[in-house]
């Protein structure tokens, strides 16, 4: 990646990258938010019990279709 710096009072102040290097970027930090998502979601304690079916359709007051 090459970025343009930019000073402002003898101070870098800005990095200017070209855009596909900002769209790769800003998709990878996507990619990584969903990571730590998925991660949060797996080590939640409400989400390590599993429920059949048979169950579920009985909470939501299904009846099992005859065939």
């Amino acid at each position: 990646m090459n970025a343009q710096i930019i000073e402002k009072r003898g101070k870098k102040e800005f990095a200017v990258i070209p855009y596909k290097d900002f769209v790769r970027m800003q998709e990878e930090l996507e990619d990584y938010h969903d990571l730590l998502a998925l991660r949060q979601a797996k080590a939640d304690s409400r989400n390590q019990k599993g429920r059949s079916f048979d169950d579920v359709a009985k909470e939501l007051g299904l009846k099992k279709k005859r065939v």
